[in-house]
């Protein structure tokens, strides 16, 4: 079996000090010379790993003071109720989104099937960008069932918010029936939009909401950014 890197361990090991607020959102590294001692490794291993933080936009250098942190990831609930404003503003960051693309199309197999669909149905199909204090953190894709939701592409487009436009559509609240993760690499395309490197470690969910009847109204899909996000499961989130 292939073995992990050495830097990309470091990196991974420096990004948990991270996230468990070690270093705090500004906080000065340790100096390369301590990190070398600290890892049992030489300074042009730390240097790698420091410049893939960087990559991911966790840290950040300034010539001639050091390396300082420059985000902390964020935590992101997964639970009953998923809502993503809300779980940005939680963490003490400003959430926003930015469309990408929408349309109306016939539902793919997978995508019917999630929705309780019959094949050929159409659905409406909204691409975005998910951001915290303006920093990408996750491409998303929902699709709704598009006979349900007649005018919901142009209420995504007003509001920006899933929660809001189904709120105007007569959906007061809805709940996750289900979420699958696994563990990717970023495409060329997906690292351009995430502003990582191509191949860096993204997490794919899946998940389908559903009304107070059970009956689905929206199947998602999310492509976090592996070390910006710190996917956390349970609970009424």
């Amino acid at each position: 079996m292939a073995r992990t890197p050495v830097w990309k361990s470091i990196a991974t090991a420096l990004t948990e000090d991270i996230a468990q607020a070690r270093y705090d959102t500004g906080d000065k590294l340790p100096a390369e010379a301590q990190l070398a001692a600290r890892f049992g490794v030489n300074r042009h291993t730390v240097r790698r790993a420091l410049a893939e933080m960087a990559a991911g936009g966790l840290v950040h250098s300034r010539r001639g003071a050091g390396v300082f942190v420059a985000a902390r990831p964020t935590d992101y609930p997964i639970g009953k109720r998923v809502r993503f404003h809300q779980n940005i503003s939680k963490g003490g960051q400003t959430p926003a989104k930015q469309i990408l693309t929408t349309e109306t199309r016939a539902a793919a197999e997978g995508e019917a099937a999630a929705l309780g669909l019959a094949a050929g149905d159409m659905v409406h199909v909204y691409d975005g960008l998910s951001l915290a204090d303006g920093q990408p953190i996750a491409l998303f894709q929902s699709i709704f069932p598009s006979d349900r939701f007649p005018g919901m592409l142009e209420t995504l487009e007003e509001t920006q918010s899933v929660t809001a436009a189904l709120k105007r559509c007569g959906i007061e609240d809805y709940t996750r029936l289900e979420t699958r993760i696994t563990a990717r690499q970023a495409t060329a395309t997906q690292a351009l939009h995430l502003r990582i490197p191509e191949g860096a470690p993204i997490l794919r969910t899946t998940g389908i909401n559903v009304d107070g009847n059970g009956q689905p109204i929206e199947y998602g899909r999310t492509w976090f950014a592996g070390d910006r996000v710190t996917l956390t499961v349970g609970g009424d989130a």
